[in-house]
């Protein structure tokens, strides 16, 4: 189709068809309009506007009743020549709004008329289309007061039609062009940039529509949310565009105070609004209404762009409306505040923006009234903080303290002019205290012990910059979600941030002294206060806040910090000790008992003086709390103050290395994590290194402390924590500290035994680590275990080469002879001729050098100290505590590990020991058998490595050891088998059953240590028989064997003939027939509950089937050996 470019080839085109359409208005007509219309360029188009409008307009104008298709098609082709076409003439502007307005119109009633939807669709395009189609200045013309009835009617038209329709698409068209009418649209180039003089003409029309459009959009936004986000959106959008416009502060300076009479009929002119004051206030307080019902929908949205929209809406009001909508500054920036923490990141990301933006402008520290609104409003919060997190759940508590810290953020430096008023103070910091009230009602606190003796830990690496990444779970009264912990640490710390620090540390001090209650909780805000003074991890939304100085950050956590380490608030009780109590411990144990520590191993029977009562489980969780809490408060102090904190280590490290050591869990972690913090920030390598390097200063206060043990009673675990902690470059320092833990010790054996020999063992341990035992007495240990070896492994290698050649006479005869050899020298047949080569024997050399006795050089620290702990260990070994002779026990372990190279003072020891530790073995509760047990093993080894050296040391124990432990501890094993052989699974966790395992375990080792006699070896072997049995546990069954493994390499022959008349797997044949056959008790043929385990081990011998002293298939000449044999014996007798 051909494009007409002059308006006189379109007029020649367009003629026809229009006059055809004024005569008869008919669908087809105006469609055939508009197909012709595409052919005409926009430059022709121009033209001929109005002469195509008319025909156009007349169908609009006809009276009398019209058909909506008719009317939908002249509007769809008013609407496609508006688009490429402008209006240059206000009139035909004005006639045109008011001709598609009309469209609409139900003369029976206010609402739109009841047309179909395509042509309320139509309609509000073309009066969007008319609207953008206006030309320059034209559009400034409209917005007359002659015009306000027909702008009035088109825009209660479009609201009604966005909010009672039910079809999206036209609410959407319906807001949009709204916004056009008003002057909102979002065009780049419409409208155009307007002058103070427009602002205020527009303004003043727009005023009269202000109540009608704010009640409109308002029952919209808060309508069903089933609508759609965007309609909500757009209505928003245009909420606060429409009041930010009438309502700025800017337009409102320049009204006068006398209305100008406008040059408009009566009747128009009634419909104006002046904006003067008494206007602006009223219309304020309905706005502040409307504001709040929409905050109160829109801040609970589920769609993100909603609650987004929202802050746009509190940014353009409060930047723009702050005179006159002074009354809704309060729940706009509750609003604002309350999305402080939205879920989702893009609101959270344009609120904080937001914030900052109101920080740079001043918004509110700028601005008195919005400083006074907000200070009513944190203290009225406060107010009613302890019932709201009583009474909301989780979320509620979340959303109520965003609020208080949006507050906070506001306010930054102003919030002083909050705290300087006492009655605000003491509001929010009641608050704040019976929120953060702790549950302590939980057992677990105080049944949580330390058990293990491990370091504390190797590096401060693994402690990041932010202490509170590792603060221990607490549990708290009126809230469970650790979010609201967080967000109450953050308020505590803007407070720290912008308050005045020392009236919030004194306040809080005051509520520290005023109640047991309140202490926790002060705590808790003191340490939070002094983080967020330092700045650290603190949003600063005011660039120009000054900070406080190091110097009076110092100042203050050094007064914090020496009234958590008072003694009245550092030395708590924290569970029921004999020791802490200064009362004996009186506990009567019968049977087997279960062993623990704290409060469950004992019975106090009296208190400390001035007659307190006893403590309870809450108090005593209360109290380990209380520990806690301070401890993070002086990690918290050290990362706020960096490398400063040096400079109060001195009074700071020792009542934590206390806290180190003490048995509670929860007090010893917290207190390892304030090391860490303290090593962080000092810029100490590791703990190791803290240690190190103020161990002089340490060591003193312990040698100070030690003096006066009833007012530092647990001086002992900070020696212990050192201990622990350090290698042996703190040997020298701590020798002498050890001499007066030893002297102390003397002193109060019966009152503080229990730290002191906690002490003894980290220290002993430390020794066992610091100095192994390495060069010659390993190698002898070395020698001793290969020669003992290779003697085993002749009879083997003897076996085997019986078993490969034929045994002949000689190698029986030389069998049998040496045989009644050793049965004479058993018996003390000796003959002269062998005394009389004893004596002839070599005597010793004596050195010709030698002048005189031997001067034994001085013995090493070290082992000096072991000595000293070793004899009070054997006195402690019969005091009347099971939990004290457990832990001496284990002491004398580490004494014996340590001493073992120094048998000049083992040894002694070894025999004052020996009479408390048989006790131990045979009378004492089983733990203790146990731990007795074990240590006699652990002594055997040691004498045999002595043996070794030259001297008969392992005689003493051999002897004793037969005769005072075996017979019982072999008693024992007798009466406990049957018991074992019935019992079910759940008997491998009784304590019957360790015993049972523990003495099979180390009897084999200490049978062969010992080198024990026949005699004694049968007893074993006796006892560990039965267990053999498969009705036996699988692990009895397995220590038996290894039982059964050590006595083959003392004694293989009996061995092997104990196991074969036990249970023999085949007959043996004779290697002559001159020999009667061999028949033991075991050869039946049958199988046996031993039949497994007896081949196992006779494989272990590599002799299954024939006895180790003959072999099968001996020559004819055996006779002969057998005679002579036979003849020596005659001689011998």
């Amino acid at each position: 189709m051909a494009v007409f470019d002059t308006p006189e080839e379109a007029f020649g085109v367009l003629r026809p068809i229009c006059v055809q359409l004024t005569r008869t208005q008919t669908v087809e007509n105006v469609e055939q309009l508009q197909a012709q219309l595409q052919a005409v360029s926009d430059a022709a188009l121009q033209g001929l506007q109005q002469y195509i409008l008319f025909p156009l307009r007349f169908t609009l104008k006809t009276p009398g009743p019209k058909r909506e298709r008719l009317v939908q098609s002249v509007v769809e082709c008013l609407t496609f020549i508006l688009s490429s076409t402008c209006v240059r003439e206000q009139e035909l502007l004005q006639e045109l709004f008011s001709e598609l307005s009309a469209c609409l119109y139900s003369p029976n009633s206010q609402k739109p008329a009841p047309v179909s939807e395509e042509l309320k669709l139509a309609v509000i395009r073309g009066l969007s289309t008319l609207m953008h189609s206006a030309y320059g200045d034209i559009i400034l013309t409209f917005y007359e007061p002659s015009i306000l009835p027909r702008l009035g009617f088109a825009v209660s038209l479009l609201l009604g039609l966005a909010e009672q329709e039910k079809s999206k698409q036209i609410k959407i068209a319906a807001l949009k062009c709204l916004q056009v009418l008003l002057f909102q649209c979002d065009c780049d180039d419409h409208p155009r940039s307007l002058d103070e003089l427009e602002q205020k003409q527009l303004g003043d029309l727009f005023a009269s529509f202000l109540p009608g459009i704010s009640t409109a959009l308002t029952r919209v936004i808060t309508g069903d949310f089933k609508q759609g986000h965007s309609i909500v959106v757009c209505s928003l959008k245009i909420f606060y565009k429409t009041v930010g416009f009438i309502m700025a502060d800017e337009q409102l300076r320049r009204i006068s105070e006398v209305q100008a009479k406008p040059a408009v009929e009566h009747r128009v002119a009634t419909l104006m609004v002046h904006r003067e004051a008494d206007w602006v206030k009223n219309t304020g307080d309905k706005l502040t209404i409307l504001l709040k019902k929409i905050i109160e929908g829109v801040s609970v949205h589920p769609h993100w762009k909603v609650r987004l929209e929202l802050i746009e809406l509190v940014e353009a009001l409060l930047l723009k409306c702050s005179q006159s909508l002074v009354e809704s500054a309060g729940p706009l920036l509750k609003a604002l505040v309350g999305l402080l923490h939205d879920e989702s990141p893009e609101v959270q990301a344009r609120c904080n923006k937001v914030l900052r933006h109101f920080a740079d402008q001043k918004v509110v520290v700028g601005n008195r009234a919005f400083a006074d609104i907000l200070s009513e409003h944190l203290h009225s919060l406060a107010t009613s903080l302890p019932r709201l997190m009583n009474s909301q759940d989780d979320q509620g508590k979340f959303s109520t303290l965003s609020l208080l810290l949006g507050y906070l953020k506001l306010l930054g430096p102003k919030v002083n002019f909050v705290l300087n008023s006492v009655a605000h103070l003491q509001r929010l910091s009641k608050a704040l205290v019976q929120v953060l009230e702790l549950d302590v009602a939980d057992i677990k606190i105080v049944e949580e012990r330390r058990w293990n003796s491990d370091h504390l830990s190797a590096s401060p690496k693994t402690s990041a910059a932010r202490p509170w990444s590792r603060i221990q779970r607490r549990y708290f009264r009126f809230f469970t979600d650790e979010r609201v912990f967080l967000l109450l640490r953050q308020v505590c710390q803007l407070l720290g941030f912008y308050g005045n620090l020392y009236l919030l540390v004194d306040h809080f001090m005051e509520l520290y002294h005023e109640s047991v209650v309140y202490r926790k909780q002060a705590a808790m805000i003191l340490n939070e206060l002094v983080v967020g003074a330092a700045g650290l991890e603190v949003e600063d939304l005011h660039e120009n806040h000054t900070k406080t100085s190091p110097e009076e950050l110092r100042g203050v956590v050094a007064s914090v910090l020496e009234e958590y380490t008072s003694q009245e608030n550092w030395c708590l009780v924290t569970c029921i000790e004999a020791e802490e109590t200064g009362e004996e411990l009186t506990t009567k144990q019968s049977g087997l008992q279960a062993i623990t520590t704290g409060s469950h191993a004992c019975r106090v029977a009296s208190f400390p003086a001035f007659s307190k009562p006893s403590p309870t489980i809450c108090s005593m969780n209360s109290n380990i709390w209380q520990i806690c809490i301070q401890l993070e408060g002086i990690g918290h102090s050290a990362y706020a103050l960096g490398t400063d904190f040096r400079l109060l280590l001195m009074s700071a490290l020792y009542p934590v290395l206390e806290k180190a050591g003490d048995q509670t869990l929860l007090i010893s972690q917290a207190a390892t994590s304030a090391m860490m913090d303290i090593c962080h920030a000092c810029g100490y390598d590791s703990l190791q290194h803290l240690i190190n390097q103020n161990s002089d200063y340490l060591v003193n206060g312990i040698s100070l402390n030690l003096r006066h043990l009833s007012l530092h009673p647990h001086t002992p675990k900070v020696l212990e924590v050192m201990l622990r902690n350090s290698d042996a470059s703190l040997l020298p320092l701590v020798a002498d500290v050890v001499q007066d833990v030893l002297a102390t010790l003397d002193q109060f054996y019966d009152k503080r035994a229990t730290s002191f020999v906690s002490v003894l063992h980290a220290l002993l341990a430390a020794l066992a680590q610091w100095f192994p035992d390495t060069g010659d007495l390993g190698q002898l240990q070395e020698q001793s275990v290969g020669e003992k070896g290779s003697h085993l492994s002749q009879r083997p290698a003897a076996l085997e080469k019986g078993l490969e050649n034929t045994t002949t006479a000689e190698d029986i005869e030389q069998f049998l002879l040496n045989y009644l050899k050793e049965k004479d020298v058993a018996d003390g047949n000796v003959s002269d001729f062998d005394n009389e080569e004893e004596e002839q024997s070599d005597p010793p050399k004596v050195d010709e050098n030698d002048t005189g006795p031997d001067v034994e050089p001085p013995l090493p620290v070290q082992i000096q100290i072991a000595t000293d702990v070793m004899e009070r260990c054997i006195h402690l070994l019969s005091d009347t505590n099971l939990k004290i002779r457990l832990k001496v026990l284990d002491v004398l372990d580490l004494c014996v590990a340590v001493l073992q190279s120094h048998k000049n003072q083992l040894l002694p020891l070894a025999h004052r020991t020996w009479p408390s530790l048989v006790h131990r073995l045979t009378n004492d509760d089983p733990l203790a058998v146990l731990r007795a047990f074990k240590l006699s093993c652990c002594l055997g080894n040691v004498l045999q490595v002595l043996r070794t050296l030259g001297g008969k040391c392992g005689d003493f124990l051999r002897s004793r050891f037969c005769k005072d432990v075996l017979p019982k501890l072999a008693g024992s094993l007798v009466t406990q088998a049957p018991v074992s052989a019935r019992a079910g699974p759940v008997y491998s966790h009784t304590l019957a059953f360790k015993l049972q395992l523990a003495v099979l375990q180390g009897l084999g080792p200490l049978c062969e240590r010992l080198d024990l006699g026949e005699g004694d070896l049968n007893k074993v072997a006796d006892a560990c028989l039965i267990y053999l049995s498969a009705k036996q546990p699988v692990k009895l069954q397995e220590a038996a064997r290894r039982v059964f493994l050590h006595l083959m390499k003392v004694d293989p022959d009996s061995t092997w003939l104990l196991l074969n008349e036990l249970d023999c797997p085949e007959q043996f044949a004779p290697p002559h027939p001159s020999l009667h056959p061999v028949q033991l008790r075991g050869a039946t043929g049958q199988q046996s509950p031993y039949t497994a385990n007896v081949q196992l081990l006779l494989q272990e011998l590599q002799c299954p089937l024939a006895p180790p002293a003959c072999g099968r298939g001996a020559e004819p000449t055996l006779a002969e050996g057998l005679a002579a044999a036979a003849e020596k014996t005659a001689k011998v007798d």
